[in-house]
């Protein structure tokens, strides 16, 4: 386990030494989206800064995260998607889209340009030197920049959905998760919040000003590494036992290797062996189901008193709230926070490219164990 912890955190280092943060003006809308091809047209600025202009409705549409791609999904637009990661391999359907995943890490600029794409979703744990490259072979290449909060996951839903054609669709998602999110929070509103802590692989862990602590509070807990730094750090043992989360968050990537380890053994949470399991795939990717059904499952654990299985709004019932209208000129555009540094994470935005490297190795690593590799 040692060593293995090593290996992973040695490639942090490399990872990070290459990592660029996303740049200036993002999402930035200077005509509106349509549905149909003959009306379609639309220019939006993206994290780097470029202008992104499609004149056409993308046909075919490809995907270099796997939050990209679960957002196309969520969309019901997964008929658009011809490429997409193998970190994307739970999609239903998804084995049936070419792997554009590299074979060392990230993904390959060959496989993508294989594809023969109209456009590329290009969340940021995609480095910006990839989407350079990808952009040198002529392809259209939208970068996104991080997601810190429930707020960047939406408009990045909107975003693609303006890309693609979608845009009815990127709103009704949006009003599910506002459902959603809404009745969660109206239901810990008033709960004893446990102190929590969610490790990730390599000794990183969550801490605040990223989508996942707003996961954690908004499902009524207190992220305990909130206070100690933004985005995603490695802490060190004398920190973890001086924290002692009463709940340690757990995923099927990181099932069986923490609770039972040094130093989260040594805490409140360790000694009561009290844990709270999440699906890594919705949990780590700053996508519209990971929010809703993140914040549903993580509070119907902790507080099982409060949390009502009615309360839960279906896609359907979200969508029929949403009126059906034509797009219009949208002078902000969907604004995030394209300066934010948060490098961090599985999929992207809210991820990054050296936290990517080291929790998506974690996760092939699994796979092989599961495989018997």
């Amino acid at each position: 386990m040692r060593q293995y912890n090593r290996l992973l955190v040695s490639l942090f280092i490399v990872v990070a030494l290459v990592a660029i943060a996303p740049a200036a003006v993002a999402g930035q809308s200077t005509a509106p989206a349509a549905d149909a091809n003959d009306s379609f047209s639309i220019t939006l600025t993206d994290a780097t800064g470029t202008e992104v202009t499609l004149d056409e409705r993308p046909e075919r549409v490809t995907t270099t995260n796997p939050s990209a791609a679960q957002v196309m999904w969520e969309l019901d637009a997964e008929s658009q998607v011809v490429g997409l990661t193998q970190f994307a391999h739970y999609l239903e359907g998804a084995e049936n889209r070419r792997n554009v995943s590299s074979t060392e890490l990230g993904v390959s600029v060959e496989r993508v340009v294989a594809t023969e794409p109209d456009l590329v979703l290009a969340p940021n744990a995609t480095s910006v030197e990839t989407v350079e490259r990808l952009r040198e072979t002529g392809l259209t290449v939208y970068h996104f920049p991080a997601a810190t909060d429930f707020e960047d996951v939406k408009s990045k839903t909107l975003t693609i959905g303006q890309l693609t054609g979608n845009e009815q669709a990127a709103r009704e998602t949006n009003a599910w998760v506002d459902a959603n999110v809404e009745a969660v929070s109206t239901a810990t509103a008033d709960a004893d919040q446990p102190r929590l802590m969610y490790p990730l692989l390599g000794g990183f862990s969550v801490g605040g000003n990223t989508f996942i602590n707003e996961i954690i509070t908004t499902a009524g807990a207190e992220n305990v590494v909130a206070d100690e730094f933004d985005g995603y750090q490695v802490v060190n043992d004398e920190t973890v036992i001086d924290l002692d989360p009463e709940v340690l968050l757990v995923t099927d990537q990181t099932e069986g290797q923490v609770l039972d380890s040094e130093p989260y053994s040594l805490t409140t949470a360790g000694r009561n062996s009290e844990t709270v399991s999440l699906e890594v795939n919705y949990i780590n990717q700053p996508a519209p189901r990971s929010l809703v059904y993140s914040t549903r499952n993580l509070t119907a654990q902790l507080h099982p008193e409060l949390y009502n299985e009615s309360d839960f709004v279906s896609r359907s019932e979200a969508a029929a709230e949403q009126p059906d209208t034509e797009t219009e000129p949208n002078e902000t555009g969907t604004t995030t926070d394209p300066t934010d540094d948060g490098e961090t994470g599985v999929s992207a935005p809210g991820f990054g490219v050296a936290v990517a490297a080291v929790s998506l190795l974690g996760g092939s690593l699994l796979a092989r164990r599961r495989s018997g590799a």
